[in-house]
Order: C-alpha cells, then sequence, then structure tokens
C-alpha cells in the first residue's frame, strides 16, 4: 500500500482541540474516519463539517471494553483499519506529596492504559493486513520531568516506552508505531490549566498564558494543526520512521 492510497482511520479524543485538528487534517477525499470521544453531541459537530465518510463512536476511553469496541466497529464496517491516531489523554497538576491514589491511577489509566489496549486491538488488524501507522499523542512530558505533573510524567513516559516496544515488533509486519511529543498547546485543556494556577496562586491570565508560552523554544503555543501536520506526515510516511517521539516544542528539548 503506498502512501498515496486512501486510508481508513481512526481518531480517538476527536471530539475538540488537538482530536478535532488531526480529524479535519486528514479529512481529504478517498480517507474515511472514524472518530470516537466521550460525547456524541462533540463528535457530531466536527463529523458534520467533513466531506468524506465517517463514522461517529462515543465511547469512554477509561472504560476497558472501549478500544475492542471501537477497533471491531471500524473492521466490521469498513473491512480494516489503516490509521490509528491514539489522542484522548488529560493532564492534572499537583504536588508529589498531594498527588493521592485516585489521582495516579486515573493519569495512568487514561495516559498510558487506555493507549496500550488501542494499540492491543488494531495491531493484529494491521499485521494481517500487511501495513498499518499507529500514531500515539504523547507529550513533552515523555522525555523530561516537571514539578507538579509527576503522575502525568510517568504515565507519558510509559507510553513513550510502549511505542518503541511495539513499533519493533511489527516493523517486520508492515506496520509503524510513533509517538508525537508536543509541549504547550493552544487547545482547551491548556486554558484549563492557565485557570488552575490562576485560581490557585491569584497570578494574572495574562501573565500565565506568557509562562507558558517561553516554555516552548520559539515562545509561542504549539498550534493544533502542527501537532495535525506531523500525525499526517508520520501517517504518510513509508514505513522508515518507526519508533520515534517527535518533539513538538520549538526546540526547547533535544532528545
Amino acid at each position: 500500500m503506498s502512501r498515496h492510497s486512501p486510508f481508513r482511520c481512526v481518531v480517538t479524543g476527536a471530539s475538540r482541540g488537538i482530536g478535532a485538528a488531526i480529524v479535519r487534517d486528514l479529512a481529504t477525499p478517498g480517507h474515511r474516519i472514524a472518530l470516537s470521544a466521550r460525547t456524541e453531541v462533540d463528535l457530531m459537530a466536527v463529523a458534520d463539517t467533513l466531506e468524506i465518510p465517517t463514522m461517529v463512536i462515543p465511547a469512554d476511553a477509561l472504560d476497558p471494553g472501549t478500544a475492542d469496541l471501537v477497533i471491531n466497529q471500524v473492521v466490521q464496517q469498513w473491512g480494516g483499519i489503516d490509521a490509528l491516531v491514539v489522542n484522548a489523554g488529560e493532564g492534572v497538576s499537583a504536588p508529589i506529596h498531594r498527588t493521592g491514589d485516585a489521582l495516579w491511577q486515573y493519569m495512568i489509566d487514561l495516559n498510558l492504559s487506555a493507549p496500550f489496549r488501542f494499540l492491543r486491538a488494531a495491531i493484529p488488524v494491521m499485521k494481517e493486513q500487511g501495513f498499518g501507522r499507529i500514531v500515539v499523542i504523547a507529550s513533552v512530558a515523555s522525555q523530561v520531568g516537571a514539578p507538579y505533573i509527576s503522575a502525568y510524567t510517568a504515565a507519558k513516559h510509559g507510553v513513550l516506552g510502549l511505542v518503541r516496544s511495539a513499533a519493533l515488533e511489527v516493523a517486520p509486519f508492515g506496520v509503524t508505531v510513533n509517538a508525537v511529543c508536543p509541549g504547550y498547546v493552544d487547545t482547551p485543556m491548556t486554558r484549563r490549566t492557565i485557570d488552575t494556577i490562576v485560581s490557585k496562586a491569584g497570578r494574572d491570565p495574562d501573565e500565565v498564558l506568557q509562562t507558558l508560552a517561553q516554555e516552548q523554544g520559539h515562545g509561542k503555543l504549539i498550534e493544533p494543526h502542527e501537532v495535525a501536520a506531523t500525525v499526517r506526515f508520520l501517517i504518510e510516511d513509508l514505513g522508515a520512521i518507526n519508533g520515534q517521539g517527535i518533539t513538538l516544542d520549538g526546540g526547547k528539548v533535544h532528545i
């Protein structure tokens, strides 16, 4: 299968932010996209803007059965799956001494266990058909530590390890597994981070925004479309890029 062939795509966390940007970027003639997230009305709002065949699958990534449900439904209706983008995730901050077991487990379940289940469900299908592209949306926190996000960082470090191990396992079968590791992206999740800092520290929102922007080497938040373009590049790659964590942070982190 060449890079120009139509793709049957699955995107999780597809209802907003990075996920919605990825869906719109992949929505080129010939492709088909299955969108999954928790809220059907939000998924439909994205799907209704597209001019290609879509499938809307409302499901909670935290549910252990969701990955099998989504992948099986796509395979049954479209006969296979060529590209899987695992985007659903969230970051919650707390000092390590205030990171309770519930918060720790939530970060691990959402940012590590859920991606693992999607890879586990999709890889047999891709191996059998002899082609597949998997991209996990990770984070700069997959590569470096930062204060107050120990649980999130641990989960994201883990998911990058998952990507690298899976990539070696599936490489002989025409399948690649890569991660995209953005810094702070201009999304609702980052806006929630700003609101949390403002409420807890009493800082000015614009000052907080500028502080987060300076965490990137070029002094700006990453735009969702920049993440989406990188995802599309990895999906269209002929297969030499595998097991990589592609950093999008304006040049600050060098791994």
